[in-house]
């Protein structure tokens, strides 16, 4: 399905975006008793559904009593999440923790396992796809249907429920205007030499699910495939070798400061940082490369041991409310109910106007080809860029 012209960039993700982020820490203690059980004996716990759990006054009655909801890599200025975190806090009372703002994803799924029945334990995870894929293959979620899920799409969705995408975008290079006189907008660009020193990704690809879809795009400008991610590894060994690319992890601080002028990111948030910088004189260009168009989604899931199971689940209802949605929608991202809420007419159609434009209809890499992706890069990358 063609991305509609009046709704560019995430009108098409995962089978159509417009269809269309380990702790070292561990804290101390065992999960607190949990509040998430009614009087008749139901346990948020092992409710796979709101209805499973006597309905969304009950869930959000059990969520309250337990007040809290803990959650990892939650970065406010990440696809709008700080609204979403206080559009929960205000509608609910509860209080969102977020942990380590600027963890990966692996991160989170090293934080569920080194932190396994203790109160500390992330609630609710946010994957990059190949890592929810993952962490369902170790038995680390809890299966739990939202009430909106006959809208997710077939494809951005586990038949167990276990996870399920949310939001995505495509793949972009970022470019201080100021700082760089002719911004890249190709992977090919990017190998020329006068772009020495200032190219960077969102994390290590071994990791994190931006740089891990960076590799696969410049893979695919390279005449990688979904199976063979190998020469987007090559790229980034050509792009080590020749003195363009920087060990600097870009983050919305880098940019500001300047210390990475080329970021290869997720679109959502370079248009974030040129919306964001631009009142402080950054002037932050966004492109979405014709020669390596890569685009995902991110996913949502519950740790199956959850300390505070009902806010978890509730946590996933308000996301995939009407209003979360739209919430992820004004921070760039393009919702996985993008269609279902247009249909109703309850989509927030300026945010969507805003979009960066994007021709063409993306595909995503199966299940399969993202494990062998990420063995290939487990094998190669830091042979590849160290040095």
């Amino acid at each position: 399905m063609p991305v509609p012209a009046h709704l560019p960039r995430n009108a098409v993700l995962g089978g159509s975006l417009a269809l269309l982020a380990a702790l070292a820490l561990t804290a101390c203690g065992a999960a607190p008793e949990t509040a998430g059980t009614t009087a008749d004996g139901k346990n948020a716990a092992t409710a796979a559904s709101a209805a499973d759990f006597g309905g969304m006054d009950a869930l959000i009655a059990a969520a309250k009593k337990e007040g809290k909801l803990h959650a990892i890599a939650l970065p406010r200025d990440w696809a709008n999440y700080g609204a979403l975190i206080d559009g929960f806090r205000q509608k609910y009372g509860i209080e969102v923790e977020v942990e380590n703002p600027d963890a990966s994803s692996q991160d989170e799924i090293n934080a569920v396992t080194s932190r396994k029945g203790q109160g500390r334990a992330p609630d609710v995870l946010d994957l990059g796809s190949s890592f929810a894929l993952t962490a369902a293959q170790q038995g680390l979620l809890a299966p739990y249907r939202v009430t909106a899920w006959d809208d997710i799409p077939e494809g951005q969705k586990d038949p167990e429920a276990r996870w399920y995408n949310d939001y995505g975008g495509y793949v972009s290079i970022g470019c201080d205007a100021k700082r760089v006189k002719n911004c890249p907008t190709t992977f090919k660009d990017l190998l020329k030499p006068e772009y020495k020193g200032q190219v960077a990704l969102n994390g290590n690809p071994t990791k994190s699910g931006s740089a891990f879809a960076g590799v696969f795009a410049a893979a695919l400008a390279q005449g990688g495939s979904f199976d063979d991610i190998r020469p987007g590894l090559d790229f980034f060994a050509q792009l080590k070798k020749n003195g363009n690319f920087t060990p600097v992890e870009s983050t919305p601080a880098t940019v500001e400061k300047g210390e990475t002028p080329i970021s290869i990111d997720w679109d959502y948030l370079n248009a974030g940082y040129a919306q964001e910088f631009a009142s402080k004189g950054l002037d932050w260009k966004v492109a979405v490369p014709t020669d390596g168009r890569y685009a995902q989604y991110y996913s949502q899931a519950i740790n199956k041991d959850a300390p505070h199971p009902a806010a978890a689940r509730l946590w996933q209802e308000y996301l995939y409310s009407t209003e979360g949605q739209n919430l992820w929608l004004k921070g760039f991202a393009r919702p996985v109910l993008m269609p279902a809420i247009e249909k109703a007419a309850t989509l927030d159609r300026a945010a969507a106007l805003k979009l960066p434009a994007v021709s063409g209809v993306p595909s995503f890499p199966a299940e399969a080809q993202q494990a062998g992706a990420k063995k290939v890069l487990a094998e190669g990358w830091a042979g590849a860029v160290s040095g």
